[in-house]
């Protein structure tokens, strides 16, 4: 027997979380079938039940109204105590309740302000905040794959309602902006979602998973045009392109965007280094030797405008396949194009599978790093060392780095790439 009905549209996250709940659970719910978003929920009768005119939105048999997704699949769980979603025991329930509270706030709140930004144009686009908006979603991903790694589930050794919230939030995600590259970093995040929603209880409610391969972008919409009057009436078209299901959020929107703010580098003074000379050196000329493109670099280098870098990645331990290594330098290298201008790199993949390394070297605009590669929204993944070549021992790694015959603790180099 049901035990309330269920509004809700078929795109939203949270939506399929109460149905994925409901289906794994052995709870019976009704879906209003002729819910139509932003056409039902702003009639009287529908706010006079929910006020704040959103969904998912809930209606109990005995008359009990609740919105908020979240709140709404934890009571459907609630119904089904022997399920053990909710835990089986204080401390798990309180584990439970953190993850589920991580995925919501750190997760997929960040992926409706991008998908506001980029796609529905709900918020002015600026570009900083979307960078922040990345990075923030990044460091979740970071955290959700260092436990996954070690761990099946969330919490415990089975399935508990913080899995299904965190697939049903990850579930969206891929399809906006979880890409490729960021998926090939967070290889346990991915198996999870899909040990997940594979279940055979809940695999026809989320359906199959829709993979994007490059992350949403802002592209700015397209410009009304007034049409001129026309000699006589068109005749109208026979079909009409099918109307993309509008987005169903209904979250506060973000504050107005504030103005772009100006490259700190660009008010350095002018360097007699140009940096697209010495990319061109290194492109033409052999690394080493005489003649060759580090002594072309040290002969015109300015050491006041431009500094040189160490850079290595801080979670080598979840790297796996080399190539997937190197596919993940090349996707810091394309988050790292606003700062072209700024930037030469050589960084390469050393070790074998299951035990290698993300190390290299960059030539950077000024002496400070960070405006240079803030502009990644993983570059707090990696950590930076200036090199000194006056010293010995820095400028061999320095060389290396660039000539891609480096060796450290017995690691040799395997693949590498550059930005330049």
């Amino acid at each position: 027997m049901s035990i309330g009905t269920l509004y809700t549209s078929s795109n939203k996250e949270t939506g399929l979380l109460i149905k994925g709940v409901a289906a794994y659970a052995g709870v019976a719910i009704d879906v209003d079938a002729d819910y139509v978003h932003y056409t039902t929920n702003t009639t009287s009768d529908f706010l006079a039940k929910f006020p704040h005119g959103k969904i998912p939105a809930f209606e109990s048999k005995e008359g009990l109204k609740l919105f908020e997704g979240v709140v709404i699949a934890k009571y459907v769980a609630s119904k089904a105590p022997n399920s053990g979603l909710l835990g089986s025991s204080a401390d798990e329930a309180a584990l439970v309740d953190q993850w589920v509270h991580l995925a919501e706030t750190e997760l997929g709140l960040y992926v409706d302000d991008i998908n506001r930004m980029c796609v529905n144009h709900k918020v002015p686009y600026f570009k900083p905040l979307h960078t922040r908006l990345v990075e923030r979603q990044q460091r979740t991903l970071t955290t959700l794959n260092t436990h996954l790694t070690k761990n099946t589930y969330l919490v415990g050794e089975r399935i508990t309602f913080a899995d299904l919230a965190l697939a049903s939030y990850v579930h969206r995600a891929v399809n906006l902006s979880i890409d490729a590259p960021l998926r090939a970093q967070f290889p346990a995040v991915v198996r999870h979602l899909e040990t997940i929603v594979n279940q055979p209880k809940i695999k026809e409610v989320f359906g199959e998973i829709k993979y994007i391969e490059k992350a949403v972008q802002f592209a700015p919409p397209p410009k009304d045009k007034k049409e001129a009057a026309p000699a006589a009436p068109k005749e109208p078209k026979d079909k009409k392109p099918k109307a993309k299901e509008p987005d169903d959020d209904e979250d506060e929107p973000l504050a107005p965007a504030e103005p772009k703010v100006k490259n700190p580098l660009d008010d350095l003074p002018k360097s007699s280094f140009n940096l697209e000379d010495w990319k061109r050196a290194y492109s033409n000329k052999d690394t080493r030797g005489k003649g060759g493109a580090l002594e072309w670099l040290y002969e015109n280098i300015d050491k006041e405008g431009f500094s040189f870098w160490r850079v290595d990645f801080k979670y080598n331990e979840e790297l796996t396949q080399t190539f997937m290594s190197s596919n993940q330098i090349g996707g810091f290298f394309n988050r790292l194009e606003a700062s072209r201008k700024y930037l030469f790199g050589s960084m390469g993949v050393l070790g074998k599978a299951n035990d290698s390394i993300i190390s290299g070297a960059l030539i950077t605009r000024g002496q400070d790093i960070e405006p240079v590669v803030n502009v990644a929204p993983d570059w707090e993944s990696y950590t930076f060392k200036k090199i000194d070549i006056s010293n010995a021992e820095d400028k061999e790694f320095f060389e290396a780095a660039l000539a891609w015959d480096l060796k450290i603790d017995g690691k040799e180099w395997v693949d590498g790439k550059n930005f330049k």
